[in-house]
Protein backbone atom coordinates (compact mmCIF):
# COMPACT_ATOMS: atom_id res chain seq x y z
CA UNK A 1 0.00 0.00 0.00
CA UNK A 2 1.11 3.56 -0.66
CA UNK A 3 1.58 5.21 2.78
CA UNK A 4 -0.30 8.50 3.29
CA UNK A 5 1.59 10.76 5.71
CA UNK A 6 -1.62 12.24 7.12
CA UNK A 7 -2.78 8.78 8.19
CA UNK A 8 0.59 8.10 9.84
CA UNK A 9 0.28 11.32 11.87
CA UNK A 10 -3.33 10.49 12.71
CA UNK A 11 -2.67 7.03 14.11
CA UNK A 12 0.49 8.01 16.03
CA UNK A 13 -0.78 11.31 17.49
CA UNK A 14 -4.29 10.19 18.36
CA UNK A 15 -3.01 6.86 19.68
CA UNK A 16 -0.58 8.62 22.02
CA UNK A 17 -3.39 10.94 23.16
CA UNK A 18 -5.83 8.12 23.88
CA UNK A 19 -3.10 6.16 25.64
CA UNK A 20 -2.05 9.11 27.81
CA UNK A 21 -5.61 9.94 28.89
CA UNK A 22 -6.37 6.30 29.71
CA UNK A 23 -3.22 6.03 31.83
CA UNK A 24 -3.90 9.30 33.66
CA UNK A 25 -7.43 8.19 34.50
CA UNK A 26 -6.26 4.71 35.55
CA UNK A 27 -3.59 6.21 37.81
CA UNK A 28 -6.17 8.53 39.33
CA UNK A 29 -8.76 5.82 39.94
CA UNK A 30 -6.47 3.03 41.10
CA UNK A 31 -3.76 5.03 42.84
CA UNK A 32 -1.13 2.56 41.60
CA UNK A 33 1.39 5.37 41.18
CA UNK A 34 1.98 8.32 43.49
CA UNK A 35 -1.29 10.28 43.34
CA UNK A 36 -1.78 12.89 40.65
CA UNK A 37 -2.97 16.31 41.79
CA UNK A 38 -6.14 17.88 40.40
CA UNK A 39 -4.15 20.35 38.31
CA UNK A 40 -1.87 17.58 37.00
CA UNK A 41 -4.87 15.54 35.86
CA UNK A 42 -6.55 18.43 34.08
CA UNK A 43 -3.42 19.83 32.37
CA UNK A 44 -2.16 16.42 31.22
CA UNK A 45 -5.58 15.39 29.94
CA UNK A 46 -5.96 18.62 27.96
CA UNK A 47 -2.51 18.12 26.38
CA UNK A 48 -3.47 14.56 25.42
CA UNK A 49 -6.80 15.76 24.03
CA UNK A 50 -4.93 18.23 21.82
CA UNK A 51 -2.92 15.30 20.43
CA UNK A 52 -6.13 13.38 19.74
CA UNK A 53 -7.65 16.40 17.99
CA UNK A 54 -4.57 17.00 15.84
CA UNK A 55 -4.61 13.35 14.84
CA UNK A 56 -8.30 13.36 13.94
CA UNK A 57 -7.95 16.54 11.89
CA UNK A 58 -4.95 15.04 10.10
CA UNK A 59 -6.99 11.97 9.19
CA UNK A 60 -9.19 14.05 6.87
CA UNK A 61 -6.28 15.35 4.79
CA UNK A 62 -5.89 12.18 2.70
CA UNK A 63 -9.53 12.27 1.60
CA UNK A 64 -10.23 13.42 -1.95
CA UNK A 65 -13.18 15.47 -0.65
CA UNK A 66 -12.74 16.18 3.11
CA UNK A 67 -16.16 17.87 3.19
CA UNK A 68 -17.72 14.40 2.76
CA UNK A 69 -16.04 13.03 5.89
CA UNK A 70 -19.38 13.16 7.71
CA UNK A 71 -20.54 10.20 5.63
CA UNK A 72 -18.19 7.98 7.66
CA UNK A 73 -20.68 8.19 10.55
CA UNK A 74 -23.60 6.67 8.64
CA UNK A 75 -22.65 2.97 8.69
CA UNK A 76 -22.18 2.22 12.38
CA UNK A 77 -23.68 -1.28 12.19
CA UNK A 78 -21.39 -2.54 9.44
CA UNK A 79 -18.28 -0.33 9.30
CA UNK A 80 -15.35 -0.22 11.73
CA UNK A 81 -14.46 3.19 10.31
CA UNK A 82 -17.91 4.47 11.20
CA UNK A 83 -17.66 3.03 14.71
CA UNK A 84 -14.27 4.68 15.18
CA UNK A 85 -15.69 8.05 14.08
CA UNK A 86 -18.73 7.84 16.35
CA UNK A 87 -16.66 6.77 19.36
CA UNK A 88 -14.09 9.53 18.68
CA UNK A 89 -16.82 12.19 18.72
CA UNK A 90 -18.51 10.79 21.84
CA UNK A 91 -15.12 10.72 23.56
CA UNK A 92 -14.95 14.52 23.90
CA UNK A 93 -18.06 15.16 26.04
CA UNK A 94 -17.17 12.14 28.16
CA UNK A 95 -13.66 13.48 28.86
CA UNK A 96 -15.03 16.94 29.65
CA UNK A 97 -17.57 15.37 32.03
CA UNK A 98 -14.75 13.53 33.80
CA UNK A 99 -12.66 16.72 34.08
CA UNK A 100 -15.66 18.62 35.44
CA UNK A 101 -16.19 15.96 38.11
CA UNK A 102 -12.49 16.09 39.01
CA UNK A 103 -12.57 19.90 39.20
CA UNK A 104 -15.60 19.93 41.51
CA UNK A 105 -14.36 17.29 43.94
CA UNK A 106 -11.17 16.69 45.89
CA UNK A 107 -12.06 13.04 46.55
CA UNK A 108 -12.76 9.99 44.43
CA UNK A 109 -16.53 10.31 44.13
CA UNK A 110 -18.91 7.94 42.39
CA UNK A 111 -19.26 10.33 39.43
CA UNK A 112 -15.48 10.64 39.06
CA UNK A 113 -15.19 6.83 39.05
CA UNK A 114 -18.07 6.28 36.62
CA UNK A 115 -16.96 8.93 34.12
CA UNK A 116 -13.31 7.84 34.48
CA UNK A 117 -14.10 4.20 33.70
CA UNK A 118 -16.23 5.30 30.76
CA UNK A 119 -13.34 7.40 29.40
CA UNK A 120 -10.96 4.42 29.60
CA UNK A 121 -13.49 2.07 28.02
CA UNK A 122 -14.35 4.39 25.14
CA UNK A 123 -10.68 5.21 24.52
CA UNK A 124 -9.78 1.53 24.27
CA UNK A 125 -12.83 0.88 22.08
CA UNK A 126 -11.80 3.67 19.70
CA UNK A 127 -8.27 2.29 19.41
CA UNK A 128 -9.65 -1.20 18.83
CA UNK A 129 -11.90 0.10 16.04
CA UNK A 130 -8.94 1.86 14.42
CA UNK A 131 -7.02 -1.42 14.39
CA UNK A 132 -10.02 -3.36 13.13
CA UNK A 133 -10.41 -1.02 10.15
CA UNK A 134 -7.26 -2.71 8.82
CA UNK A 135 -7.60 -6.14 10.44
CA UNK A 136 -11.02 -6.65 8.83
CA UNK A 137 -9.58 -6.43 5.29
CA UNK A 138 -9.24 -10.01 4.03
CA UNK A 139 -7.66 -8.74 0.83
CA UNK A 140 -4.48 -7.70 2.71
CA UNK A 141 -2.96 -10.74 4.51
CA UNK A 142 -0.44 -8.61 6.45
CA UNK A 143 -3.30 -6.81 8.21
CA UNK A 144 -5.93 -9.52 8.50
CA UNK A 145 -4.85 -10.89 11.90
CA UNK A 146 -5.53 -10.31 15.64
CA UNK A 147 -2.05 -8.79 16.08
CA UNK A 148 -3.13 -5.66 14.19
CA UNK A 149 -5.61 -4.22 16.74
CA UNK A 150 -3.44 -5.53 19.59
CA UNK A 151 -0.46 -3.56 18.26
CA UNK A 152 -2.54 -0.42 17.88
CA UNK A 153 -3.67 -0.60 21.51
CA UNK A 154 -0.28 -1.57 22.94
CA UNK A 155 1.64 1.10 21.01
CA UNK A 156 -0.91 3.72 22.05
CA UNK A 157 -0.50 2.81 25.72
CA UNK A 158 3.29 2.71 25.34
CA UNK A 159 3.54 6.12 23.63
CA UNK A 160 1.12 7.63 26.12
CA UNK A 161 3.21 6.35 29.02
CA UNK A 162 6.49 7.72 27.64
CA UNK A 163 4.94 11.14 26.95
CA UNK A 164 3.40 11.15 30.42
CA UNK A 165 6.81 10.43 31.90
CA UNK A 166 8.38 13.28 29.91
CA UNK A 167 5.75 15.72 31.17
CA UNK A 168 6.14 14.66 34.82
CA UNK A 169 9.86 13.79 34.81
CA UNK A 170 10.64 16.29 37.55
CA UNK A 171 7.95 15.11 39.96
CA UNK A 172 8.09 12.59 42.80
CA UNK A 173 6.15 10.07 40.70
CA UNK A 174 8.74 9.94 37.91
CA UNK A 175 10.32 6.63 38.99
CA UNK A 176 6.95 4.88 39.00
CA UNK A 177 6.08 6.34 35.60
CA UNK A 178 9.48 5.26 34.27
CA UNK A 179 8.86 1.69 35.44
CA UNK A 180 5.43 1.73 33.79
CA UNK A 181 6.95 3.08 30.55
CA UNK A 182 9.65 0.41 30.50
CA UNK A 183 7.07 -2.34 31.01
CA UNK A 184 4.87 -1.06 28.19
CA UNK A 185 7.86 -0.54 25.90
CA UNK A 186 8.82 -4.16 26.50
CA UNK A 187 5.30 -5.38 25.67
CA UNK A 188 5.14 -3.19 22.58
CA UNK A 189 8.53 -4.42 21.37
CA UNK A 190 7.50 -8.06 21.86
CA UNK A 191 4.21 -7.60 20.00
CA UNK A 192 5.84 -5.72 17.11
CA UNK A 193 8.63 -8.28 16.77
CA UNK A 194 6.07 -11.10 16.60
CA UNK A 195 4.14 -9.12 14.00
CA UNK A 196 7.23 -8.65 11.81
CA UNK A 197 7.92 -12.39 12.06
CA UNK A 198 4.34 -13.36 11.33
CA UNK A 199 3.88 -11.26 8.17
CA UNK A 200 7.01 -12.88 6.73
CA UNK A 201 5.29 -16.28 6.63
CA UNK A 202 3.53 -17.40 3.42
CA UNK A 203 -0.08 -16.17 3.42
CA UNK A 204 -1.48 -18.87 1.12
CA UNK A 205 -2.67 -16.36 -1.47
CA UNK A 206 -0.99 -16.76 -4.85
CA UNK A 207 -1.68 -16.41 -8.53
CA UNK A 208 -2.60 -20.10 -8.51
CA UNK A 209 -5.26 -19.76 -5.83
CA UNK A 210 -6.57 -16.58 -7.48
CA UNK A 211 -7.12 -18.39 -10.79
CA UNK A 212 -7.99 -21.77 -9.16
CA UNK A 213 -5.33 -23.49 -11.31
CA UNK A 214 -3.62 -25.03 -8.32
CA UNK A 215 -2.11 -28.10 -10.04
CA UNK A 216 -0.16 -26.35 -12.76
CA UNK A 217 2.27 -23.49 -13.09
CA UNK A 218 0.54 -20.19 -13.81
CA UNK A 219 2.35 -17.42 -15.65
CA UNK A 220 1.01 -13.90 -16.15
CA UNK A 221 1.12 -12.96 -19.85
CA UNK A 222 -0.16 -9.40 -19.52
CA UNK A 223 -0.60 -7.08 -16.53
CA UNK A 224 -3.93 -5.71 -15.41
CA UNK A 225 -3.26 -2.20 -16.72
CA UNK A 226 -0.98 -0.84 -19.40
CA UNK A 227 -1.03 2.67 -17.90
CA UNK A 228 -1.18 4.19 -14.44
CA UNK A 229 -4.43 3.82 -12.48
CA UNK A 230 -5.80 4.10 -8.96
CA UNK A 231 -4.86 0.47 -8.32
CA UNK A 232 -1.24 1.05 -9.35
CA UNK A 233 -0.92 4.21 -7.25
CA UNK A 234 -2.58 2.96 -4.06
CA UNK A 235 -2.04 -0.79 -3.91
CA UNK A 236 1.37 -1.37 -5.47
CA UNK A 237 4.36 -0.19 -3.46
CA UNK A 238 7.67 -2.06 -3.64
CA UNK A 239 10.64 -2.09 -1.27
CA UNK A 240 13.99 -3.79 -1.73
CA UNK A 241 14.29 -6.64 0.84
CA UNK A 242 17.57 -5.34 2.27
CA UNK A 243 16.22 -1.79 2.50
CA UNK A 244 13.09 -3.13 4.18
CA UNK A 245 15.16 -5.01 6.75
CA UNK A 246 17.18 -1.90 7.56
CA UNK A 247 14.02 0.15 8.01
CA UNK A 248 12.60 -2.48 10.35
CA UNK A 249 15.71 -2.37 12.54
CA UNK A 250 15.66 1.43 12.48
CA UNK A 251 11.99 1.48 13.53
CA UNK A 252 12.66 -0.95 16.39
CA UNK A 253 15.75 0.99 17.45
CA UNK A 254 14.13 4.42 17.44
CA UNK A 255 10.72 3.33 18.67
CA UNK A 256 11.85 0.97 21.43
CA UNK A 257 15.64 0.68 21.86
CA UNK A 258 16.50 4.37 22.27
CA UNK A 259 13.55 5.08 24.62
CA UNK A 260 14.46 2.10 26.82
CA UNK A 261 18.10 3.21 26.99
CA UNK A 262 17.17 6.86 27.63
CA UNK A 263 14.69 6.01 30.38
CA UNK A 264 17.22 3.66 31.99
CA UNK A 265 19.79 6.47 31.93
CA UNK A 266 17.19 8.84 33.41
CA UNK A 267 16.68 6.49 36.36
CA UNK A 268 20.43 6.44 36.94
CA UNK A 269 21.27 10.11 36.31
CA UNK A 270 18.00 11.87 37.05
CA UNK A 271 18.29 14.20 34.01
CA UNK A 272 14.75 15.06 32.91
CA UNK A 273 15.97 15.92 29.39
CA UNK A 274 16.58 12.21 28.79
CA UNK A 275 12.84 11.54 29.02
CA UNK A 276 12.23 13.97 26.15
CA UNK A 277 14.95 12.22 24.15
CA UNK A 278 13.02 9.00 24.77
CA UNK A 279 9.71 10.59 23.76
CA UNK A 280 11.00 12.19 20.55
CA UNK A 281 12.87 9.06 19.46
CA UNK A 282 9.79 6.96 20.18
CA UNK A 283 7.51 9.23 18.11
CA UNK A 284 9.96 9.14 15.18
CA UNK A 285 10.22 5.37 15.49
CA UNK A 286 6.43 4.97 15.59
CA UNK A 287 6.01 7.13 12.50
CA UNK A 288 8.45 4.86 10.69
CA UNK A 289 6.76 1.76 12.13
CA UNK A 290 3.40 2.99 10.87
CA UNK A 291 4.91 3.81 7.47
CA UNK A 292 6.18 0.24 7.25
CA UNK A 293 2.75 -1.02 8.31
CA UNK A 294 1.34 0.44 5.09
CA UNK A 295 4.38 -0.03 2.85
CA UNK A 296 4.59 -3.78 3.63
CA UNK A 297 0.89 -4.39 3.04
CA UNK A 298 0.41 -6.36 -0.17
CA UNK A 299 -3.11 -6.24 -1.58
CA UNK A 300 -4.24 -9.34 -3.50
CA UNK A 301 -4.79 -7.15 -6.57
CA UNK A 302 -1.01 -7.31 -7.00
CA UNK A 303 -1.48 -10.87 -8.26
CA UNK A 304 -2.89 -9.42 -11.46
CA UNK A 305 0.07 -7.09 -11.89
CA UNK A 306 2.91 -9.59 -11.92
CA UNK A 307 3.29 -10.90 -8.34
CA UNK A 308 3.21 -14.66 -7.84
CA UNK A 309 2.26 -14.38 -4.15
CA UNK A 310 1.16 -11.72 -1.68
Amino acid sequence: MNPAFSVLVFTVASGAGYGMISLVVAIHLLGLIAPLGKQDIIVTTVIALVLVTLGLLSSTLHLAKPKNAWRAFSRFRTSWLSREGVFAVLYYPLVFAYLLCVWQSDTLTVWVTVTGLAVIGLGVATLFCTGMIYASLKTIPQWHMPLTPLNYMLLAAMSGAVLLLAIHAGSRRSEDLAACSIALLGLGLAAKTIYFYWIGKPSGSSIKTATTFSRSRVRLLDQGHSAGSFLNREFIFNLEPLHLLRLRWLALGLGFGVPLAAIGAFLQLGAAALTWVAALAMLCGLLLERWLFFAEARHVVRLYHGDQTV
